[in-house]
């Protein structure tokens, strides 16, 4: 299976999430199965002006094809400069790395009508970097009927086995953007259940820009000192998305900060109120789960705020932890897990199944550049 492949070679992954505060670089070893070793990890953040590049296509200020392609190259060679960074602080060459994985910008998902798309151009990452890429992910997923997203649940299954856990049954929670769960049952990658959640950490981001000027609520302390509005936020949890049956997705834009600026008067009620309708999501996904698990590890930039994981542990059931309980980085998870799908897809191994995303049958994915 693993043919081909030498296991000694680091694969590296770079994520780009709907939060767009920057790239996520991360070194791991892997046999296309288990983890073998988590190495190194880079955070290059984006500039302002940068930010505001991604935001003008991504919030649909400026979608044309021209914007698009400009904005694609740009966001590569961001990239290509995480890569270096990268190689300069392990201290490694391109002659180390077998292969990239290149999430890219997710700038819309619809998978509604079969659209997903993540920029970011392979060809040239390969070219700069001399190091062969493999990147967009989700089309197949989504060109089959897939929602394809989310697409981290294969490596959430490998660090399960990894640890020696394969028998338990634990979720992983993602709080990036957007929230998303795996629930990994034993062994096989077939059992396992994904979907998305709900609104992460997008609306709280937003807000907190929006009257702070900071890039998130540090510390939950806007939302703790708030007072939660429960008419709005029921009203809220009346969204289509969660009468849906799983597996979902969302893209970034599905809920309306406006919805909660125009109802709730004090700034910090409205944080409160975005905090906590990001739990009450997360406890109604739990609801539609066909087993309740033990644990639940956490990652992404949601775990750094108290007042979300205090009300995570008293909304559901099972014992709430960061992931780095085991031992594992949750601010480079999905970075990881794209170097670890990059070897799936080199392998011809699958990357989603009915149980992550709805596809028909296990599929197969991604696009290999190499270097010239």
């Amino acid at each position: 299976m693993t043919a081909g492949h030498d296991t000694g070679k680091w694969l590296l992954g770079l994520m780009s999430g709907t939060s767009m505060d920057g790239i996520d670089a991360a070194l791991i070893r892997s046999d296309g199965e288990r983890v073998l070793e988590c190495g190194e990890s880079f955070f290059r953040p984006y500039s302002l002006p940068e930010r505001e590049r991604i935001e003008g296509c991504l919030l649909q200020k400026d979608r044309s094809l021209e914007a698009v392609r400009a904005l694609e190259e740009e966001q590569t060679l961001w990239h290509v400069e995480a890569v270096e960074q990268l190689m300069q602080k392990a201290g490694l060459s391109a002659s180390d790395i077998a292969l990239i994985g290149f999430h890219g910008q997710t700038l819309w998902h619809n998978p509604a009508d079969r659209e997903t798309l993540q920029i970011g151009d392979g060809a040239l990452l390969a070219s700069r970097t001399g190091i062969a890429v493999v990147n967009d992910f989700r089309a197949a997923d989504v060109a089959r009927g897939g929602e394809g997203a989310p697409f981290a649940p294969a490596y959430h299954a490998a660090l399960a086995r990894s640890a020696g856990g394969g028998q338990e049954t634990v979720a992983f929670l993602n709080i990036g953007g957007v929230s998303n769960v795996t629930l990994v049952r034993g062994e096989l990658d077939d059992r396992m259940l994904a979907f998305d959640l709900g609104p992460g950490n997008a609306l709280m981001d937003d807000w907190a820009r929006a009257w702070t000027g900071q890039a998130c609520d540090l510390d939950g302390e806007m939302a703790a000192r708030g007072v939660v509005a429960q008419e709005v936020l029921s009203e809220a949890l009346e969204h289509p998305f969660f009468r849906k049956s799983f597996p979902k997705s969302l893209d970034r834009n599905d809920f309306s900060l406006e919805f909660f600026a125009s109802r709730i008067e004090r700034s910090e009620d409205v944080m409160a109120t975005l905090a906590a309708f990001t739990v009450k999501a997360i406890g109604a996904g739990e609801a539609l789960l066909p087993e309740k698990p033990a644990k639940w590890f956490v990652t992404g930039g949601g775990r750094h705020n108290p007042v979300l994981m205090k009300t995570l542990s008293e909304e559901l059931s099972g014992e709430v932890l960061p992931v780095e309980a085991r031992g594992w980085n949750g601010d480079v998870l999905e970075a990881q897990a794209f170097a670890y799908l990059a070897l799936r897809s080199r392998l011809g191994l699958p990357l989603s199944w009915p149980g992550t995303t709805a596809v028909p049958e296990a599929c197969r994915g991604g696009v290999l550049h190499q270097p010239a």
